[in-house]
Parts: structure tokens; C-alpha cells; sequence
């Protein structure tokens, strides 16, 4: 950062760090004993998609080199009402650290081919014993994680949110930032 962009106010966005993924894992262990919240073998990268051929061949390769692994779970592709593309990835719920390597995946494909900058978030969801689902958000530009909760239509448990940024400050980066937690309404797996 030069003395330019000091004196103008300007800053460098954080990078993502994708090895941040792994730590879900753990996290998911701590979740599970203090707010019975269990994987639900879902997760998702959600993407801003490009136009062009070149994007859509890269979205091919990706999907079709995950589903020919045969260790690999399939991913499937969908879209939500506000535009946003979704690779999701499907595996045994109790593969949390196999689903975060897809994820971690799925976004170095991405970003590898020049399309680091549509990338949005990765989501890893959660439920409890009552079937409320909490998807853990890992905002790709921040480098860091915040909790959503939806309950009901359009609407969030922020307390549950608070709780769980709580219970996973020393596992994870979370994002301290309130105004970063942004809604994921219509997201797969929520």
C-alpha cells in the first residue's frame, strides 16, 4: 500500500485464505457438543457467474472433474432467485473434512482459471435435533466466517447467530463485521 492509498483511505481487500475450509471440521465437532448442531453432509460455493463460453467450460470442467472422481461426491448446479450460481457438493454427513476438501476445491478450480473474482462464499450447513437448519458462511473477499440462521420466510435468528460466532471464535476467523452477514435466502441446503 502506497502513501496515496494511506492518505485517500483506500485499503487492500484481505485475500482469502481457502485453508481456512479445514478448520471446519473441528469447528463442526464443537457445534455438534455445545448447540447440537450436526452436518447435514451439504455444502455449496456460491459464485457470481461470468458470461462468455470460457466461464461455462471452466463450470463443466469442475463439475465433471469432481463427479469423475470416484472418491469424490457428485455436485450438482443450481441458481438462486437473485442470480447467484451454487456448485454444491453432497457427502456422508459425517464427512465434514471430505466436503471442505470439495469445497476447498471447487474454489481453487475457480480461481485458478481467473475467475477468483465472482466468487462469493462457501456454505457448510448445519442441523439440530428439531430440524432448524444454520449454515456457516465463509465470505471468500473477507477470508473469514460468519453464521446464518434462517427462521421462517425472510427472516433470521440472530440470537442463535450470536451464539454460534461465540462458540467458534477460537476455532475460526469469524467476521466481526455485523453488517458482512449477509442473508443467503433461497441458498442450497437452508
Amino acid at each position: 500500500m502506497g502513501f496515496w492509498d494511506v492518505v485517500t483511505g483506500r485499503t487492500r481487500p484481505k485475500a482469502a485464505n481457502l485453508d481456512s475450509l479445514f478448520l471446519v471440521p473441528s469447528a463442526a465437532v464443537t457445534l455438534q457438543t455445545l448447540l447440537d448442531l450436526r452436518p447435514t453432509g451439504e455444502g455449496a460455493v456460491c459464485f457470481r457467474a461470468a458470461t462468455g463460453a470460457a466461464f461455462r467450460q471452466t463450470q463443466d470442467e469442475v463439475v465433471s472433474l469432481l463427479n469423475d472422481d470416484p472418491t469424490a461426491p457428485d455436485v450438482t448446479v443450481s441458481s438462486d432467485d437473485f442470480g447467484f450460481t451454487w456448485l454444491v457438493a453432497h457427502r456422508d454427513p459425517d464427512d465434514t473434512a471430505g466436503l471442505c476438501t470439495d469445497l476447498h476445491a471447487v474454489n481453487t478450480s475457480l480461481e485458478g482459471q481467473g475467475f477468483g473474482a465472482g466468487l462469493l462464499c462457501s456454505l457448510v450447513p448445519f442441523q439440530d435435533s428439531a430440524g432448524r437448519r444454520i449454515g456457516l458462511v465463509y465470505l471468500y473477499k473477507q477470508g473469514t466466517f460468519y453464521p446464518f440462521a434462517p427462521k421462517g420466510q425472510q427472516s433470521r435468528d440472530n440470537l442463535t447467530e450470536i451464539q454460534v460466532r461465540d462458540a467458534l471464535a477460537g476455532e475460526l476467523p469469524m467476521e466481526q463485521d455485523l453488517s458482512r452477514w449477509l442473508a443467503l435466502w433461497g441458498a442450497p441446503g437452508l
